[in-house]
C-alpha cells in the first residue's frame, strides 16, 4: 500500500514539474524583440516601412520579398543588414492575425511608405543612456569620427 502511495506522489510531482517546465518555455517564445515598439505585446507582426519588410514576433523572423517570392529569415536581407532596427519606425499590425501578413503588402506599402513616421514610439528595450560628445581637447573624445 505504501508503495502505491509513493508511486502516486512521485507521479503527481513529475506531472507538476513537467507542466512548470512547459510554461517556462512558452513564456520565452514569441517575446517582442528589444527593438520592437513598446505597448504592443499582443501584436503578431510589425511592418518596417523603410525596408519594406515584415517581422513575425512569434517566430522571431523577418519576412521579405526577393527573387519573386516571400522569404522568412532570422536576419534582414543582405541589402538591409546595416539598417538600424532601434531607430527605424515599426508599424504594429494589430488588425492582422494569420501566417501571411504580406497578402496586404500593396496596402501596407502605400499607407506606410518609405520614410513613414507615425506617432513617436519607444523600443521595448529603450534606455536613456545620455550619450553626449566630449567637449575636451581634440583627440580626447569617445573614439567617434
Amino acid at each position: 500500500m505504501k508503495t502505491i502511495k509513493f508511486i502516486a506522489i512521485g507521479l503527481i510531482f513529475f506531472l507538476f514539474s513537467s507542466t512548470q517546465a512547459q510554461v517556462s518555455v512558452n513564456v520565452q517564445l514569441g517575446s517582442p524583440p528589444s527593438w520592437g515598439p513598446s505597448g504592443y505585446s499582443d501584436v503578431e507582426y510589425y511592418y518596417l516601412p523603410d525596408v519594406q519588410t515584415y517581422y513575425d514576433v512569434r517566430a522571431s523572423q523577418f519576412i521579405y520579398f526577393s527573387n519573386a517570392k516571400w522569404h522568412r529569415s532570422s536576419y534582414l536581407p543582405k541589402q538591409h543588414r546595416n539598417y538600424n532596427l532601434h531607430n527605424g519606425y515599426k508599424v504594429a499590425l494589430s488588425d492582422y492575425h494569420g501566417n501571411s501578413p504580406y497578402t496586404h503588402f500593396k496596402t501596407h506599402k502605400a499607407k506606410y511608405y518609405k520614410g513613414y513616421k507615425g506617432k513617436p514610439q519607444k523600443s521595448v528595450g529603450y534606455r536613456n543612456n545620455n550619450h553626449k560628445k566630449s567637449k575636451g581637447k581634440k583627440g580626447k573624445g569617445h573614439g567617434h569620427k
